[in-house]
């Protein structure tokens, strides 16, 4: 194509219009000498067809493919390539013919896909896509040649510049909808025929492409990307992306909230939403995040991340604003397992979403984590210690029908055991507040009214809730004075005592913490309640069945004995009609406090009776004085401490008939 003989300025002059109408060359744009009218032929020449150079017009009836028209345009382009990389490449490049046939045959199928005519499947016609993205590809290296091409080529570089940025904005098209709708496809299809009622934070699979269109994104960007529309096709990408992983998330009831919004939310609304965010922030952490790192990896590769770090670190962001926001609502003591939730979620599972990001992004992240834990923490302290002041402040003067258990104790307790769950968390938070509290101590008993305390094992946490099983000790027994009744206030402290035990040994947690000494400790505590007890009520009943005074000089005195049943029947009256309406629940217990009663009340009245009735005349007087048979007392004494006001007198009478 390059014309280098010795006489090259000799030719130059005389060329003209011989050159063009019978040798079939282009005039090079390095001659500045050529009139007008040779300029016109050129550039009529360029229109007509954009090729110079050919000995004879194709026939109008030839099919022409895209597949036909290739080779002769590959040939061109391979040869630009390696002309390129030579001295002179400067000089004037003859375009074949078929050039512009190629352009005109792609713009057509161009055309048929934009009009909506059909949709490009790009599973199902992978040769056609594949002859179309050749196509785009050859124009663009076309294009990349523009700078050394001849002036007098304008109309068929301008002709491939248009044709190239429909093809970009086509692949950019098609690149957004197979991001957005294929996604939306495979959502349908694993919806199934029947809807499930959904479930708060239910599960959700991770939101990706099949791997053959990840192949064809990955081939679309590639050809957007050395087409110079790079930055267009990431954005494109990030924006798909990031609706399609909020939408997911959206699915699965997360929603995105502001910190004013969270500090303005009932804590019935909010208790609601902090499962859904443990779990949202679990599955980003395992499953979504390292899922939308290796999509943008796999689509962009060489990314290094930043694709997914604009599409994931707002979200990250959001995360830890929420974490930040509930550390700041109003304290309260339900709010405790709440926020230790939290704190295990960031503690377990932000290390594996921060080791996702690039280091300057990875810092700014760990220092918001930081900073939630810490909140979080502070904030479990003292809503820990709150209970502390719930006890010291329960100072009600009103003692619990029939002695039973309080409900200071029952939430206590049940607080407590909930706390030991939470048993390893609590003791972190416990010794990181510790190292706190020391370099400030003064400024935190102010403010939280904490004070460290440690267990014989060291453990900070163990040793709190000794301090809290103290306090609830001391208000129970200033409670337990409010009954007037001893043998109450003993039954009162049974209760309770019997429910802190069972509590304690039922749960594993819990027990580990308090120990098998102080178990013990407080079992030994409960049988002095009742040998208390059985002092105060049932001892006394015992002294009606003595022997002392019923005997003068070896004979009985009547009116004495008579005096002794006549105490006995009204005491032991008196006694069940109360003791049937307190109450113990704990059935071990009450079963314990009736077998200990008949094993002392029963033999002493069997013994009593079978010595002094038959002193009693029989008939009316015996009726009289002798209300009860030793299994009326047995049966009556079954009878204690149900809740239920009764007579004995009547009851041993409906039993005896």
């Amino acid at each position: 194509m390059n014309t280098e003989n010795n006489g090259k300025d000799e030719e130059a002059e005389i060329r003209g219009d011989a050159d063009l109408q019978g040798n079939g060359v282009d005039s090079p744009a390095e001659n500045k000498e050529m009139d007008d009218k040779t300029d016109a032929e050129a550039e009529n020449a360029d229109r007509e067809g954009d090729s110079v150079g050919t000995e004879e017009t194709p026939p109008e009836d030839i099919h022409y493919t895209l597949e036909s028209l290739s080779e002769e345009l590959d040939l061109f382009l391979s040869t630009l390539r390696k002309e390129g990389e030579e001295e002179g490449e400067d000089d004037y490049i003859q375009i074949p013919q078929n050039v512009g046939k190629y352009l005109d045959v792609l713009e057509e199928k161009l055309s048929k896909y934009e009009s909506g005519e059909r949709k490009m499947r790009w599973r199902e016609e992978s040769e056609e896509v594949g002859e179309v993205m050749e196509g785009v590809e050859r124009v663009s290296k076309l294009m990349e040649t523009k700078s050394r091409l001849d002036h007098h080529h304008s109309h068929l570089i301008n002709h491939a510049g248009s044709i190239q940025q429909r093809a970009m904005a086509f692949l950019e098209d098609e690149f957004r909808l197979l991001l957005e709708d294929d996604y939306n496809s495979h959502q349908n299809g694993d919806e199934g025929e029947e809807e499930k009622e959904e479930e708060p934070g239910k599960d959700m699979n991770y939101p990706g492409y099949p791997d053959e269109v990840v192949s064809v994104l990955r081939n679309i960007a590639d050809h957007l990307t050395r087409g110079g529309y790079g930055s267009e096709c990431r954005e494109v990408y990030m924006v798909a992306r990031r609706n399609v992983l909020m939408q997911t998330l959206k699915d699965g009831e997360f929603e995105k909230v502001s910190i004013d919004e969270v500090q303005k939310m009932s804590w019935e609304t909010l208790e609601r939403e902090i499962p859904i965010w443990n779990k949202t922030f679990k599955d980003c952490s395992s499953l979504f995040f390292p899922g939308e790192l290796n999509l943008s990896n796999s689509i962009f590769p060489g990314d290094n991340g930043s694709l997914f770090s604009f599409i994931t670190h707002g979200l990250a962001i959001q995360f830890l604003g929420f974490a930040q926001a509930v550390a700041m609502t109003k304290r309260s003591t339900e709010k405790l397992f709440k926020i230790l939730d939290i704190y295990e979620t960031l503690r377990d599972h932000f290390p594996a979403m921060e080791g996702l990001f690039p280091q300057e992004l990875r810092d700014e992240l760990r220092n918001e984590a930081s900073s939630a834990r810490s909140r979080l923490g502070e904030t479990a302290i003292s809503i820990f210690s709150d209970l502390d002041n719930s006890i010291k402040s329960d100072s009600s003067k009103t003692p619990v029908p029939g002695g039973a258990v309080h409900p200071l104790t029952r939430y206590t307790m049940n607080y407590l055991k909930y706390s030991c769950e939470y048993k390893d968390t609590l003791e972190q938070v416990f010794k990181q507040h510790s190292k706190i509290e020391r370099s400030d101590s003064t400024s935190r008993d102010d403010n939280t009214g904490y004070q460290h305390h440690e267990s014989g094992d060291g453990s900070a946490f163990s040793g709190q809730l000794m301090r809290i099983m103290d306090l609830l000790d001391g208000n129970l027994e200033g409670k337990s004075k409010l009954y007037r009744d001893v043998s109450l206030s003993c039954i009162f402290m049974m209760n309770n005592g019997r429910y802190i035990v069972q509590k304690i040994k039922g749960s594993p947690e819990i027990n580990q913490v308090m120990g098998d000494t102080w178990c013990r400790r407080r079992s030994s505590e409960l049988r002095n309640y009742h040998k208390n007890y059985q002092r105060e009520t049932w001892g006394k009943l015992l002294g009606c069945l003595g022997h002392e005074g019923l005997m003068n000089n070896g004979k009985i005195v009547k009116p004495n004995l008579k005096d002794r049943f006549k105490s006995f029947n009204a005491m032991f009256d008196e006694i069940h009609r109360t003791q049937s309406s307190w109450v113990i629940n704990d059935e071990q217990l009450q079963s314990e406090l009736r077998v200990s009663i008949s094993a002392v009340i029963i033999p002493a009245y069997r013994s009593f009776l079978a010595r002094f009735s038959q002193y009693l005349d029989p008939g009316r007087q015996t009726e009289k004085y002798i209300k009860f048979q030793a299994d009326d007392i047995e049966d009556l004494i079954d009878d204690l401490f149900d809740g239920n006001v009764s007579s004995s007198s009547t009851v041993a009478t409906k039993r005896r008939t």
